[in-house]
């Protein structure tokens, strides 16, 4: 990760929440991969519940926790969790809403989705975030492993999941896509 204010100017942060539709409508919400938290926050200060935030560093999740009781946020609970290794330890059909911010790049994006579907009540959404890569950007992922939107539309299982809201380019470095489960 960069320093924190350089990591902060590469996205427009409400932008992003609003055309991912994170908003009031939303009880609870998942995040894989809080980082420095720069979605946390803004996003739980949206939503009219809980906000799970989940990171492998715990480091990241110091740094989360510190500025939740600064601005006293208190919808926020952080956990240290590899979700690919021990899921979230959520509850089945629970959640409303999943972010998937920046992460898909990983080697195995599908398990993602997976336990996203477990934990998503029906018609729950996941938002997907990431960087793009027909533009330079600042910082990101290798392009050679960054995917496409039409890469992760291959990836959704039409048994599982609808596209609600197709691939779109949020300025200036990313693309978002909402997708709900059936």
């Amino acid at each position: 990760m960069p320093a924190e204010n350089m990591w902060a100017s590469f996205f427009n942060v409400e932008l992003i929440l609003s055309e991912l539709q994170i908003n009031s409508d939303i009880n609870d919400l998942v995040e894989v991969g809080c980082g420095y938290g720069t979605f946390t926050i803004p996003a739980a200060k949206k939503i009219s519940g809980n906000l799970y935030a989940f990171d492998i560093e715990e480091e990241m999740l110091d740094i989360v926790n510190k500025k939740l009781k600064n601005e006293s946020v208190i919808n926020v609970i952080l956990e240290q969790r590899d979700i690919l290794k021990q899921t979230t330890g959520l509850v089945d059909n629970s959640i409303d809403y999943v972010m998937l911010f920046n992460i898909l790049h990983h080697e195995s994006p599908n398990d993602f989705f997976l336990e996203a579907y477990r934990i998503l009540k029906p018609n729950g959404k996941v938002g997907i975030l990431h960087w793009r890569s027909d533009v330079e950007t600042p910082r990101g992922p290798h392009l050679s492993i960054r995917p496409k939107p039409d890469q992760i539309l291959k990836w959704i299982d039409g048994l599982k999941f609808n596209i609600y809201k197709e691939p779109d380019v949020i300025e200036p470095y990313h693309y978002g896509i909402i997708i709900s489960k059936l």
